[in-house]
């Protein structure tokens, strides 16, 4: 019985799979001419929404996904892609935050430099492109790799030219992930600002980058206040209990509010390198232990937001705390000017921000497995990250093995680093070499520089603000 089932399964399979080829046949008959009806017209493609906006065509569409790409029959869900159409025959540019995507149409810095269509994926397990039920299992960089190669291919009869993967920060790693699992699909590579926890565990990298970033004197202004936020615990976390109150916050999942108090505090040093530049030390109180608890709530507050790791805060970015507590890792530092007494909590684990009811077990291998082949196999790929950007502190670095593939540091930039804030020459590089892998001419090459004219409202520039420790 069980071999004639297996045998009906496979013969169902191969029919819809002759019903399917012989559809695609039909339709390259008679293949539609507009770009919506051409996107309209891929099988599991659904149209959400178009906007306009001047010189491009935009679409927010939904794509068929198999929750798990290794049992495509064990059902599907809906994940969100946006389309930034601009036309057939340029080049395209693969992007994801590796969070939400954002329907606002906007162009990333490889888009601009290439004048290209961009095509941007929401991670899957962000809402609403999360499955129901969802089995968070299949919430891995395999599965998201999957999802993006099926994407491409998809996409790729439509957009026939090279195509480039980037992101930044968590996007870049996910565009790294891409490159590792699907090497074939992408021209080249473009990763902002990407985080690299080879070893979970040991993350004395992230000490020292603390130990000397910026000046003294401005490392000594924010190690004041974030040790006075300590001190001052019990006075500040009442205005805490009537702030959650005011906004209806709560506190089940971190465990209560001196936890999540602490968590928000000790955010404070890194949220200020990650989204700061060393100019804007002025904006810290310059004397903690005489200002007022208002100049050092609306301090910690600024910097770290005080609604990070509420149960309202957290559920947004449940996906991401479950995948830094399963595969991608998290940092844990120390705090060398604050005496241990002042701290109860440490660090917490990624485990602490995820409910309960979701099982988490880490997996050292993940990061290992990427790490091993970027050294060993990159091609064509760039990294550029920001000098006082503390998530560059771990970061990836091709080796000896790897081809056409670069680390460039922007001095003086934070986690919002890119092409632009690089040093002429390798700016000139960056540039050049964007342009080649998407398949340029010579002639354009040699130019090394944007094809398109900057945008104020397409080409944001801005860090894409989060709380801290979460890149």
């Amino acid at each position: 019985m069980r071999k004639a089932l297996r045998w009906l399964l496979a013969l169902t399979v191969f029919i819809g799979t002759l019903s399917t080829a012989a559809g695609a046949a039909t339709a390259a008959g008679s293949e539609p001419t507009d770009i919506k009806d051409r996107l309209l017209s891929i099988p599991g493609m659904s149209l959400v929404q178009e906007k306009p906006y001047p010189g491009y065509r935009y679409f927010v569409l939904n794509y068929t996904q198999p929750v798990d790409h290794r049992h495509p029959d064990r059902g599907t869900f809906q994940q969100r892609i946006t389309v930034l159409h601009k036309d057939v025959s340029r080049p395209t540019v693969f992007y994801t935050s590796g969070y939400n995507v954002s329907t606002t149409p906007s162009r990333r810095e490889p888009t601009q430099i290439v004048d290209g269509n961009q095509v941007s994926l929401e991670y899957r397990f962000f809402t609403p492109s999360r499955p129901d039920p969802a089995d968070w299992s299949k919430l891995d960089i395999w599965q998201a790799a999957s999802d993006q190669h099926r994407v491409y291919e998809a996409l790729k009869p439509v957009y026939s030219a090279n195509w480039l993967a980037t992101g930044g920060s968590k996007g870049g790693m996910t565009a790294t992930y891409y490159e590792r699992f699907y090497p074939r699909d992408m021209d080249g590579v473009v990763a902002y600002v990407a985080p690299n926890d080879v070893v979970n565990d040991e993350d004395s990298a992230y000490d020292r980058f603390f130990a000397r970033v910026g000046t003294k004197e401005c490392r000594d202004r924010l190690n004041a206040v974030q040790r006075e936020a300590l001190v001052r615990r019990e006075p500040l976390e009442k205005r805490y209990a009537q702030y959650a109150a005011d906004n209806g916050y709560t506190f089940t999942t971190i465990g209560g509010l001196d936890r999540a108090y602490e968590a928000v505090v000790l955010d404070y040093v890194w949220g200020f390198w990650q989204y700061s530049l060393l100019k804007d030390c002025d904006t810290v109180p310059a004397h903690a232990a005489t200002a007022t608890d208002d100049e050092i709530w609306n301090s910690v507050d600024t910097i770290s937001g005080f609604s990070a790791y509420t149960d309202q805060g957290l559920e947004t970015y449940t996906p991401y705390y479950y995948q830094a507590g399963t595969q991608l890792g998290a940092p844990t530092i120390h705090f060398p000017a604050i005496e241990g007494k002042l701290i109860r909590y440490g660090y917490q684990p990624p485990r602490n921000f995820v409910p309960r009811s979701i099982p988490m077990r880490f997996q050292p291998q993940a990061m290992r497995d990427v790490d091993g082949w970027v050294r060993h196999h990159a091609a064509h790929m760039l990294f550029v990250y920001g000098q006082n950007d503390p998530w560059g502190s771990e970061r990836f670095r091709p080796g000896k093995g790897a081809r056409d593939s670069y680390v460039l540091t922007a001095p003086g930039m934070n986690h919002g680093a890119n092409v632009a804030g690089l040093v002429p020459d390798q700016k000139a590089l960056a540039t050049a070499r964007i342009l080649t892998w998407a398949g340029l001419s010579p002639a354009t090459v040699a130019q090394a520089k944007p094809l398109a004219r900057y945008d104020a409202r397409l080409d944001v520039r801005d860090v894409e603000r989060e709380p801290a420790l979460r890149p």
